[in-house]
């Protein structure tokens, strides 16, 4: 009889071990080692014969420990059991039990009554410093003991595991690793260069797609001057003493001969006879600087002018002349204050739009009362130059949303625009068309059309096509950015759809309002 139960128990432990090898090579080639965790314990508890298999952990910096339950399989048709407070009574044996903790035939008030009793084990598959993870088993009305042969299957099933766990926990830290190095690259500053004090390059780093990369073994041990423009390297490099460095120095803004970028230097002292040179791309912050710059020209220049001519003509007003000179020059006065009105006005709408202060109440908003109202307000300057306004709508037109307000700015300007450049006695369209979820308002005019090259500056501050100025057509520039800003805001956007001598089509396109 002990010959035979020693045969089964020899089978048992080499059904495990050969469930294990199968299963092992399997989870050591996939790259979701986590994730098959669940298979392999499978494997295992059905090799087993087991009712119960898990992994848990117990955070040994309490006092009296609380047991997690990790991955738990079961077998098919056992009744549900919560593994926990099964086995809580155990866990402070489980350390004392440096090869596993082995218990049979015990009772629990936990099990349901006709559960007599159940067998448990817990091995050891980790000893974190902050964590213990242990492999459980449980057999539910388990008659036989833990054999010799039974313990060392399980022991050599839990050590495997473990270093499983332990290889994919590795491989989590190396990833976390690589995604904190790589976040650290991208935010270090574009180039780094380590010179010494006579401007030999010691190290040389940048990313590859950087304008200024450089394999390093290319320039390691060359000089800086051998690589950049001598007149560069002296700028970053002019305050050594006596070849020595002190201070740090910066390059507020430079460039170099093979790139189109602007370039900023900041040289930072490592001892006296090294130092590193950190490198920037400032392109953005020199062109918003130039633009900055533009602006504040164009604008004097735009405000400068009326404000001239005002003065000229209060003048001329105040030295007198004939009924009519001094009705001209009241006319004149009063043209140019407007003028000035409208810039100013334009332009602090456009500050307020930049900088997010300009507050949108967006609701479902009836299109064809903002273009008939639209309309009405620029229909005096329509008859002056005898040109019609047209405007088309289809028959039960939805709602969008937007902002009445802004929308009546929109589309004044679109329409005073298309007046504007549109030869006396011809016509404006405004043709209303729905799109999928969208609606689209054209803006249409028979004016000279913009040339083609010109178009892509159309929505810039300031920007004049060269054929308006020609013509000597009045304008600020600033009311096709106000347009783009605004319908942006709203979550629309204007393009240009066609621009010929005949003529010019611009395309607001707005969202439907649900429902």
């Amino acid at each position: 009889m002990e010959k035979k139960y020693s045969s089964e128990e020899i089978i048992q432990r080499d059904r495990i071990l050969a469930a294990v090898c199968c299963a092992l090579p399997r989870l050591l080639r996939s790259n979701q080692i986590q994730a098959n965790i669940f298979d392999i314990l499978a494997s295992f508890g059905s090799a087993t014969g087991c009712d119960y298999c898990f992994l848990c952990e117990i955070d040994p910096t309490f006092s009296n420990p609380p047991i997690n339950i990790g991955l738990l399989w079961q077998k098919a048709n056992t009744s549900n059991l919560d593994i926990a407070p099964l086995i809580e009574s155990f866990i402070l044996h489980f350390k004392q039990e440096q090869d596993g903790f082995f218990i049979d035939s015990c009772n629990s008030n936990q099990l349901p009554r006709e559960v007599p009793g159940f067998s448990f084990c817990a091995l050891p598959t980790n000893q974190g410093d902050l964590s213990l993870e242990y492999l459980g088993v449980i057999f539910i009305e388990y008659d036989n003991k833990w054999t010799h042969e039974l313990k060392e299957a399980l022991r050599i099933f839990a050590n495997l595991l473990g270093a499983i766990l332990e290889r994919n926990r590795f491989e989590e830290r190396f990833r976390e690793n690589e995604k904190r190095n790589q976040i650290i690259l991208d935010a270090f500053p574009d180039l780094v260069i380590r010179i010494d004090n006579l401007g030999k390059i010691l190290d040389y780093i940048s990313q590859k797609n950087h304008p200024l990369f450089i394999n390093r073994e290319m320039v390691t041990g060359k000089f800086l001057s051998e690589i950049w423009p001598k007149s560069v390297v002296n700028k970053i490099m002019h305050r050594r003493k006596k070849r020595r460095f002190t201070v740090p120095m910066l390059l507020d803004e430079f460039k170099l001969p093979f790139s189109n970028k602007v370039y900023e230097s900041r040289l930072d002292p490592i001892g006296p006879e090294e130092a590193l040179i950190l490198i920037r791309d400032v392109t953005e912050q020199a062109e918003l600087k130039q633009m900055n710059s533009d602006f504040i020209n164009q604008a004097s220049h735009e405000l400068r002018t009326p404000v001239t001519t005002a003065i000229l003509m209060a003048e001329l007003i105040h030295e007198g002349g004939s009924p009519q000179e001094t009705e001209e020059y009241w006319k004149i006065l009063n043209s140019e204050l407007n003028r000035q009105k409208i810039l100013i006005d334009r332009l602090l709408i456009a500050g307020r739009l930049e900088s997010g202060m300009m507050q949108f109440e967006i609701l479902p908003t009836d299109i064809e009362l903002v273009l008939q109202e639209s309309i009405s307000a620029i229909n005096p300057i329509a008859k002056k130059k005898n040109i019609s306004l047209e405007l088309s709508v289809p028959k039960l037109l939805p709602k969008i949303l937007g902002d009445k307000s802004g929308l009546q700015q929109v589309f004044i300007n679109l329409i005073n625009n298309a007046i504007k450049y549109s030869p006396e006695g011809s016509s404006v369209k405004i043709r209303v068309a729905l799109k999928e979820n969208l609606m689209e308002v054209d803006i249409i005019d028979q004016g000279m059309g913009i040339p083609a090259h010109e178009t892509s500056h159309l929505f810039e501050r300031f920007f004049r096509a060269r054929d308006v100025s020609i013509a000597e057509i009045p304008g600020s520039g600033v009311g096709l950015f106000i347009v783009k800003s605004i319908l942006e805001g709203l979550g629309g956007s204007i393009k240009l759809t066609n621009s010929s001598s005949l003529g010019t089509t611009f395309t607001a396109t707005l969202k439907l309002a649900e429902g």
